[in-house]
């Protein structure tokens, strides 16, 4: 069983059965839990699975897989009084999960492209060529996120489509060219300063970096679809990175 379809396993185990049990199953002795929601290792986990509430779902949208780290895009049902939109990245070694982090934030029902958080393109072009579109996108961020060359900005993006899932920004280049605008009126500032992860499968590809929205710490997860050499789709979470963990493991 590889990486992808042992987390598919695991996670429909876990959160679509709801079973406690699983985690002895598919959980490594040695896990390492970076989420805010669950304490570490085996037993925090199983503390979280035991205690989801009757009518918990998630409904998953989309799979990542590169090597040993595997990301999910989903919506969880039942955590809070809202539906969560979430990114969830594993590490598994030796056939089990050994390593997650996330991200997550309340659906937006209303948003300034039309587009929800989730919809869209969901199945990865196999065809593609993965090296190609992690090599585009990392070069994006860390050229006009990290670098602020938004001048080059059209060496990585499409000028003919560009759809957005940001709630707050409209399709296209205009559309986030208008949000960025926005922000520099009201003084606010989106930094981006480092970048932890690069998962690429296909078409797609799922960054993980760390800065400040303002005078937020944030963690931004930012997925990008790739087409014809340029990036042509974007959807991402960006929670405030808490002060307190239930663990000693850090977000990243």
């Amino acid at each position: 069983m590889n990486a992808r379809e042992t987390v598919l396993t695991a996670a429909a185990q876990l959160f679509g059965d709801r079973d406690p049990s699983a985690v002895d199953r598919w959980v490594s002795p040695t896990y390492r839990q970076h989420s805010a929601l669950a304490a570490d290792g085996p037993d925090g986990l199983r503390a979280l699975i035991a205690g989801l509430p009757d009518g918990f779902r998630y409904d998953l949208h989309r799979v990542l897989a590169d090597g040993d780290l595997v990301a999910l895009h989903g919506t969880y049902h039942g955590f809070g009084p809202d539906p969560l939109v979430a990114f969830d990245v594993f590490r598994v070694e030796d056939g089990k999960l050994a390593e997650h982090w996330d991200a997550l934030t309340p659906v937006v029902t209303t948003t300034v492209s039309g587009r929800s958080q989730t919809d869209g393109p969901t199945g990865v072009d196999g065809s593609a060529d993965t090296e190609a579109a992690r090599t585009l996108v990392t070069g994006f961020v860390e050229t006009v996120l990290q670098g602020g060359k938004v001048d080059a900005i059209t060496d990585f993006l499409s000028t003919e489509t560009y759809h957005q899932h940001n709630v707050g920004i409209g399709d296209g280049l205009d559309g986030l060219g208008a949000a960025l605008t926005a922000l520099a009126e009201q003084g606010v500032s989106m930094v981006y300063t480092d970048l932890h992860r690069v998962i690429a499968d296909g078409d797609f590809v799922l960054t993980v970096s760390e800065g400040s929205f303002g005078p937020t710490p944030t963690a931004f997860y930012d997925l990008f679809r790739v087409a014809d050499g340029r990036i042509v789709e974007h959807w991402d979470i960006t929670p405030q990175i808490p002060a307190t963990l239930p663990h000693g493991n850090g977000l990243f």
